[in-house]
Formats: C-alpha cells, sequence, structure tokens
C-alpha cells in the first residue's frame, strides 16, 4: 500500500496485521519501515484504528456538530514508534520488539468500552482549546 506524507511523498507501508477489539474497534498494524543506507532502516510501527462519531458520545447536540464538522464522521487514532539505524538483518526483530511492546502498553487502553467516546471528546476539547486553528469554522459567513 502506497500513501502520501505531508510533503507529498509517496511512502510505503505493509498491513502486517488487524487486532478486533472487543469494543467494537479494529486496530490496524503498519509496517512504514524505509531504507536508510545500504544495510540501513529506520524501523517504523504505524497503529491505526478508525472510531465512527456517534452523537451519544456528546452531552450537547451542538458539540458532536462541531466536531463532525470539522473533522468528519470519522476519526482516526494513530500511534507511531520508530527506530533509526537498524542494521537490516534486526530489521523484523525490531519491527516485533515494538509491535509486542505496543500491545503490552496500549492496546488494553484502546480496548476498553469507554476509550471511542473519550477519543471524540479528546477531538472537541482540541478543538476548543485551539480554536485560533480553526477560526475558519467559527466566522460567520456575510450573507
Amino acid at each position: 500500500m502506497q500513501v502520501k506524507d505531508k510533503d507529498d511523498k509517496k511512502i510505503s507501508m505493509r498491513r502486517v496485521e488487524e487486532i478486533p477489539l472487543s469494543n467494537g474497534l479494529i486496530v490496524e498494524v503498519l509496517d512504514k519501515s524505509i531504507s536508510i543506507a545500504a544495510d540501513t532502516m529506520k524501523v517504523q510501527l504505524l497503529i491505526r484504528t478508525k472510531i465512527e462519531l456517534q452523537p451519544s458520545y456528546f452531552i450537547k447536540p451542538e458539540h458532536f456538530d462541531l466536531v463532525r464538522k470539522i473533522m468528519g464522521l470519522e476519526l482516526f487514532f494513530e500511534y507511531s514508534k520508530e527506530r533509526a539505524f537498524v542494521n537490516n538483518k534486526k530489521k523484523d526483530a525490531v519491527f516485533q520488539e515494538l509491535l509486542v511492546a505496543f500491545k503490552k502498553d496500549s492496546l488494553p487502553y484502546l480496548s476498553k468500552p469507554t476509550f471511542p467516546r473519550r477519543f471524540a471528546l479528546s477531538k472537541y476539547w482540541e478543538i476548543e482549546q485551539n480554536r485560533y486553528k480553526y477560526r475558519s469554522f467559527f466566522e460567520e459567513k456575510p450573507s
């Protein structure tokens, strides 16, 4: 799979596995490792999960409307861990080490029934605390 980064460069990613969680989310595990030199790599683990925005996550309907208007009906949680200057021969072992650490430390948190709601609320508070970033959504349009 290829995607574009923030500088519009193509980056290859390989889906390693999908982990279904008890709260209904599916965690996508991606290998985003790249070669740095002939015998060296930057090993990068990317974790991604999609969260469907629900009105029930919010106390007020206008909070849901604001998040939906700015971020859409799908929110994405992403986690990335990397290790640079890894010998090519050790790439798979290092990637597995990063994945095992994620599963041990973060997967229980993502599996909680309250995670999707709390993540959606965190996006609402991000918008409220950084209105300057989203000012175009708050400015009144002349009629």
